[in-house]
C-alpha cells in the first residue's frame, strides 16, 4: 500500500520537475537571467517552495536548460566548417547563433557574458572558440575577410547586434539582420577598405569587457 501511494508523488513530482523548466524556459527567453526563483514559482504556477526542492539554486536551473543549447550551438559551427566556401561558412554561423540570441535573451545572456561561472557552461563554450578562429583564419586565407581583423572582434559584434535586438524588438524585430549585412560588408576584404583606427581587443581585454558587460533592462 505503501509503495503504490509513493508512485503518484513520483509522478506528480515529475510533473512539477518539467513545467518549472517550461516556466524557466519562457522566462528567460523573454526577459533575461534576472528572473527570480518566485517569478518562475508563479509563471509554473506551483510554490516557490517546490521550485527549490527541484532546484536547490538557479545556477543549477539555468545550467538544466541551457547547457544542450550551447551544445546545440557548438554542434552548428562545427558544421560551419563543412561548409566549402569560408566567406559564407562564417557568416552563415554568425546569422544562424543570432537568431538563436534574438530569440532567447537568456542565452544571450549566457554567451555574451563571462561573469556567472558556470562552469559547464564555460568548458562548452571554450569548444566554441577555437572553432570560430578556425572559420576566421579560412575566411581570411581565402581572401575574403580582411586580414586585420581578429577573433575577438567577434564578440563585439555579437554585443552590437544583440543591442540592436533589444531596441527593436517591438517594432521591427529583423532589423538586425540588416545591420549584419551592413557589417558583413565592412568585414570583407578589399583593396579599397579603410583601415581600421585602432586595434583588435587582446584576449585579457576581451574577457574584461565581457565580463562588464551587462543585458539591456526588459
Amino acid at each position: 500500500m505503501n509503495t503504490s501511494a509513493a508512485r503518484p508523488l513520483r509522478r506528480d513530482a515529475e510533473r512539477n520537475r518539467l513545467r518549472i523548466l517550461e516556466a524557466a524556459a519562457e522566462a528567460f527567453a523573454e526577459r533575461g537571467l534576472g528572473v527570480t526563483m518566485d517569478d518562475i514559482a508563479e509563471h509554473a504556477g506551483v510554490g516557490v517552495g517546490t521550485v527549490y526542492r527541484r532546484f536547490p539554486d538557479k545556477e543549477l536551473l539555468i545550467e538544466a536548460l541551457f547547457e544542450e543549447r550551447v551544445r546545440q550551438l557548438v554542434a552548428m559551427a562545427e558544421e560551419a566548417l563543412d561548409e566549402e566556401d569560408p566567406w559564407r561558412a562564417l557568416l552563415g554561423f554568425v546569422e544562424r547563433a543570432q537568431e538563436l540570441q534574438a530569440r532567447d535573451r537568456g542565452l544571450k545572456e549566457l554567451l555574451l557574458s563571462t561573469a556567472h561561472g558556470r562552469e559547464r557552461i564555460a568548458s562548452v563554450r571554450e569548444r566554441l572558440s577555437p572553432i570560430v578562429s578556425q572559420l576566421v583564419w579560412r575566411s581570411q586565407a581565402g581572401g575574403q575577410l580582411r586580414p586585420d581583423v581578429e577573433v575577438t572582434d567577434f564578440p563585439l559584434i555579437q554585443v552590437m547586434l544583440g543591442a540592436v535586438v533589444d531596441v527593436t524588438r517591438e517594432v521591427a524585430p529583423d532589423t538586425w539582420r540588416r545591420m549584419l549585412a551592413i557589417i558583413a560588408d565592412g568585414l570583407r576584404a578589399g583593396d579599397d577598405r579603410i583601415p581600421l583606427p585602432a586595434p583588435a581587443l587582446d584576449a585579457g581585454q576581451i574577457d574584461h569587457t565581457m565580463r562588464s558587460w551587462r543585458p539591456s533592462p526588459c
